[in-house]
């Protein structure tokens, strides 16, 4: 059997698994055509760090899954969707966690208490899906109307033990359930790939972070218009945030965020939209 059709029947095992098709449609480029994007060029807020009732100007709240969704505001639900999330390593199995030649677990450098998932074989694929079709059922049963999927370059970190391909087909197996319970699916940066992410993943949207900082607004605005939410951080600001909203290539939703992300009361907190 082609690795196509292998991808398509994991695809459909994993829609069935996860409660079956919710009245998806497609577009002629073979994207969902039901589910609701964020408005477009509406302010966000981007609330990982902790839920807290969003700035009366935003329309777009993003939280982590363990969160109810902001009510009254498009709502979208982060998944960290190739890598386990600090705390949770084991709760996976181990032969779906990535490897060395040691037996050691490959690490994300910049977050140590994230290791990468497998993505190298159909198998392990489909396992990692129906795991994370677990938590984008309990997003759509939530009320969020948006999931999005994050470390989609996790491949890049992986020693050249994974591929594009590996996340690219894993990434197709969870926009297929997200569509299944009528979420519509971001992309989480990795600006490079996006163009084939939206095509070939069927992704719908994307959240990005520092897009401006590192003037990749553009990779993102080309392959989904208006649809592209960005958040950049007090850290790392080369000249003031106003000026970066101005920039021809920058999303017209952007959020100024403090870098851990900190909930409103809390003396870190820093929360800025463009003028």
């Amino acid at each position: 059997m082609s690795s196509l059709s292998t991808r398509l029947l994991a695809a459909f095992a994993v829609t069935l698994a996860v409660g079956g098709v919710a009245g998806c449609t497609s577009d002629a480029g073979g994207h969902a055509a039901s589910v609701a994007l964020p408005p477009a060029g509406a302010p966000l807020d981007y609330q990982l760090g902790g839920a807290y009732d969003p700035d009366p100007r935003v329309e777009i709240v993003d939280r982590d899954r363990a969160a109810e969704p902001a009510e009254g505001r498009y709502s979208i639900c982060y998944l960290n969707g190739f890598q386990t999330q600090p705390g949770e390593r084991a709760d996976w199995p181990g032969e779906l966690v990535l490897t060395d030649a040691v037996g050691d677990d490959v690490i994300d450098p910049d977050w140590p208490d994230e290791s990468l998932l497998d993505t190298g074989s159909a198998a392990n694929r489909a396992a990692i899906a129906e795991r994370i079709g677990g938590w984008i059922s309990g997003c759509a049963e939530a009320g969020f109307q948006a999931v999005e999927f994050d470390n989609l370059d996790s491949y890049t970190r992986s020693d050249g033990a994974l591929e594009l391909g590996d996340n690219l087909a894993l990434a197709e197996l969870l926009v297929t359930s997200a569509h299944a319970h009528g979420l519509a699916a971001g992309q989480k940066n990795a600006a490079e790939d996006a163009a084939r992410l939206r095509r070939d993943a069927g992704f719908d949207f994307a959240v990005v972070e520092e897009c401006a900082v590192y003037r990749e607004c553009g990779a993102y605005t080309a392959v989904y218009g208006p649809h592209v939410v960005d958040i950049e951080y007090t850290d790392a600001l080369p000249r003031p945030f106003a000026e970066m909203c101005a920039d021809e290539d920058s999303p017209a939703s952007m959020v100024l965020r403090d870098r851990g992300l900190a909930p409103a009361g809390d003396a870190a907190h820093v929360f800025e939209l463009c003028p």
